[in-house]
């Protein structure tokens, strides 16, 4: 399917510069635009690529300020990355979805599949289910009994919700995520560790997209929380009993320990690690690698461990690099001291 740059503009409520004719049919980054696809910039790392780019049209932001004509089409708008996500979902949204049950796939009879639903060969609904209308279930993905999911949901290959869970509406598990697997409970005794029964659920709420490999633990009484708009990437980990915020966003190896609450808007990176039974305020940003033992307040940007201010942090970084070459002056000016005192 074509578009023209006049089209996407009128789309995306933009302003085009050259011809409102060209057409595309595909996306490419800019540093790899081919003619009849459409890139942008929002990185002005990337700049220097516009002005070679084959891309027939590109999406900039209205505030950039070229040095020279681009042989491309330009489409202005206020913020391009934005833009681009708008036109990649819309992009999406076009694309014919699967439906109807493979005959492979096993659906128990007191389960309920709704209309319009896709569910793939050995996919696996268990007693007592209920499934929205439009979700896809793709193939050795497993819903076990008693499980509730709204509309809209996408749960990939080998995909896992286990008993009694709840999704919301437009939830997306990518492959080999599980949720309500048992929180990690275990009493030490004398003679080892005895399992304590994680008799709780996981409830996830609307628009939560859960990376591949992600984990969320059923609590032991209750419910785990991973509340609406959240965004998980793969191979993070939900403890049980843990509350995470509205749309709080983690990247990949994050750790959340148990009982934890975590607030609203929060933003962590890569391999983030939280103690248990602890609480972070609206608006946190960890930076990677930041280790938290104890509770945050609101409005925060921190990072390493334990978390301090980013300013201090890169100074105290530089100071770290100069230890060696400290620690011998100090050595140097104690043997003088030493020598004072003697003489």
């Amino acid at each position: 399917m074509e578009f023209t740059a006049l089209q996407i503009a009128q789309m995306i409520g933009g302003r085009v510069e050259g011809d409102e004719n060209a057409t595309v049919c595909t996306f490419a980054k800019i540093e790899e635009g081919k003619p009849g696809a459409i890139s942008f910039l929002s990185n002005t790392k990337y700049t220097h690529y516009i002005y070679d780019t084959q891309s027939s049209v590109v999406l900039i932001d209205e505030s950039v300020q070229l040095e020279r004509e681009v042989p491309a089409t330009l489409i202005r708008v206020k913020n391009a990355y934005e833009a681009v996500a708008h036109l990649l979902q819309a992009y999406e949204s076009m694309k014919p979805k699967k439906k109807g049950i493979d005959p492979l796939a096993f659906i128990s009879p007191s389960a309920t599949v709704s209309e319009d639903c896709y569910v793939g060969a050995f996919a696996y609904i268990g007693d007592g289910v209920k499934v929205g209308k439009g979700c896809q279930i793709y193939p050795h993905a497993v819903v076990c009994e008693n499980v509730t999911m709204g509309d809209g949901c996408i749960l990939y290959p080998n995909s896992v919700v286990y008993h009694d869970c709840r999704l919301g509406s437009r939830v997306t598990l990518h492959a080999g995520s599980v949720i309500g697997a048992d929180g990690f409970g275990f009493a030490p005794t004398p003679h080892g560790y005895d399992k304590i029964p994680q008799i709780g659920i996981v409830t996830i709420e609307d628009d939560v997209e859960i990376g591949a490999n992600t984990c969320v633990d059923r609590s032991t009484m209750g419910s785990t929380y991973v509340r609406k708009g959240v965004k998980l990437d793969n191979l993070v980990q939900i403890a049980h009993n843990t509350d995470i915020g509205e749309n709080t966003v983690m990247s990949a190896q994050v750790g959340i320990a148990g009982s934890t609450k975590v607030g609203q808007w929060c933003m962590f990176g890569g391999q983030v690690g939280i103690a248990g039974h602890i609480s972070l305020g609206d608006h946190v940003n960890l930076g990677a690698q930041s280790g938290v033992p104890s509770s945050i307040e609101s409005n925060q940007t921190l990072i390493g461990t334990p978390p301090m201010n980013t300013r201090a942090y890169f100074k105290s970084q530089v100071i770290f690099q100069r230890l060696p070459e400290m620690y011998k002056e100090l050595q140097a000016l104690r043997k003088e001291v030493e020598e004072l005192k003697k003489s």
